[in-house]
Parts: structure tokens; C-alpha cells; sequence
């Protein structure tokens, strides 16, 4: 763990929840998480709540995220929300190219670094997810997948505008399968990711995703350039998330 960095954890609940179960986590996770903490905490919920969750978290220590943002700042393009429009909602962050928008919806590298582009330009703090199939490791190619992701944004937007965002490693083969990867192998990963932001890598905050558990999180969380975790289905567990934001204390 990493003293310079302050630590993050990011609850994405994906297409979970209605408004009755919503409210009761937000109030759950609010009421567990007061006072003063060093690790940082965000909920992402889907877009349909972003304002129950404004109204819920609003006196509370806990930010805001959304799932996804537009790549485009305005005009007809129906369906999409606009960074400005997720900064109007109090979203302090957003997920940006998350795996699954990656293999569902088919966007691009340089999709994608345009909706990182966008939300860094309404104050939203882009997370930024990269990572690779079982495919690309199996092959060796890893890493090289990770680069390839990684250099889009730096050729939209400059290295530096890293340091400004999240950096979220998520190996797409262990995205809610309950594999998680090795510690040795998610800190490969960072550290490499961490090299190709030259200066700026020491000040970006890079986080692991891929079926972290509150029995995981800790081993995960001792690796020098691993700065927290974006959780998936266990973030839909108000104690188990609790557990994990814990371990990043």
C-alpha cells in the first residue's frame, strides 16, 4: 500500500437495484462510513438513480459515480448523458470504457478517449478501466492489450491528464466469474501501467477489478502500486463492501 496515493474503493452496481433497495443500501453505506477515513469511497449507481443516490449521499462522506458517459458534450443523440449533465447531478466520477461497455456495446479505444476527454472537461473525474480477455494472457499478449488501451487516451488527451483520473485494471477473465487475479499478477500489471505514465504514474491512482471480495481485498491492497479496488457484485453488500473499504484503511 502506498502512502503517497490515497487509497479508492468504487462500488459499481451495474443494472442492480430498484428504488427500494437503492435507498436502503445508500442509507446502509452512509450510515457505516462517517468520519474521518484514508481510503476514499464512490458508489456508482445506474443512471436512473444517479439522483436518488445525490439526495441520499449528500451529507455524507461517500462521492458519487456514474456508469458511463457520453462521448459527445451535446446534441441528438438520444440516450446518452452528457458529462456537464453528470456534474450538474453532483457525479463527482464516471466509468469510462468499462469492460463490459468494452464486449456489450462494442466501443472503441478511441470511443473511449473521447468519453474520458469529455468528463475531465466537466470537472467528472474519468475511471478509466483497461484491461484484457483470457485470450490476449493466454497468447502473452496482456500487457501489450493494456498498452494499446492506455496510449489512446494519452494520444487524445497527454499523459498528464492521467494523473488527473482513476486508472482501473480489470482482466476481463476474471470480471464477475469469481476468478480473481493472483496478487503478483495484478501487480505486474499496475506496475507496468504505472511506467508508461512516466512522472505522472507516481501521483495516478490505479485499482484492481475482478471479483474482489472482502476475504481477497487485503492481500490486493498490500501491493506497492494497487491504490484501492472497483467492485462489482459485492459492492451490492452493504456490510461486504464496508469490509473491503475497510481493508483499504
Amino acid at each position: 500500500m502506498n502512502s503517497i496515493r490515497r487509497q479508492i474503493v468504487i462500488g459499481n452496481w451495474k443494472l442492480n437495484g430498484n428504488l427500494a433497495s437503492v435507498t436502503e443500501l445508500l442509507q446502509d453505506l452512509a450510515h457505516g462510513w462517517v468520519g474521518v477515513h484514508r481510503a476514499e469511497v464512490v458508489v456508482c449507481p445506474a443512471q436512473a438513480h444517479l439522483m436518488l443516490a445525490y439526495g441520499e449521499l449528500a451529507h455524507s462522506n461517500i462521492a458519487l459515480g456514474a456508469q458511463d458517459v457520453s462521448e459527445f458534450a451535446g446534441g441528438a443523440y438520444t440516450g446518452d448523458v452528457s458529462a456537464e449533465m453528470l456534474h450538474d447531478l453532483g457525479c463527482q466520477y464516471t466509468l469510462v470504457g468499462h469492460s463490459e461497455r468494452r464486449k456489450y456495446h462494442h466501443e472503441t479505444n478511441a470511443q473511449i478517449a473521447r468519453k474520458f476527454e469529455q468528463a475531465q472537461q466537466a470537472r467528472v473525474v474519468p475511471i478509466f478501466c483497461v484491461g484484457e480477455s483470457l485470450q490476449e494472457r493466454q497468447q502473452g499478449l496482456a500487457l501489450q492489450t493494456v498498452g494499446k488501451q492506455i496510449q489512446a487516451v494519452i494520444n487524445q488527451c497527454g499523459g498528464d491528464m492521467l494523473a488527473r483520473a482513476v486508472v482501473a485494471y480489470e482482466p476481463l477473465w476474471a470480471v464477475g466469474t469469481g476468478v480473481t487475479a493472483a496478487p503478483y499478477q495484478a501487480q505486474e500489471a499496475h506496475a507496468f501501467i504505472r511506467s508508461l505514465l512516466g512522472s505522472a504514474g507516481n501521483l495516478t491512482r490505479i485499482v484492481y477489478g475482478g471479483s474482489v471480495k472482502a476475504n481477497n481485498a487485503r492481500q490486493l491492497f498490500a501491493q506497492p502500486d494497487i491504490d484501492g479496488a472497483l467492485v462489482g457484485g459485492a459492492s451490492l453488500s452493504a456490510q461486504e463492501f464496508l469490509d473491503i473499504c475497510q481493508s483499504a484503511e
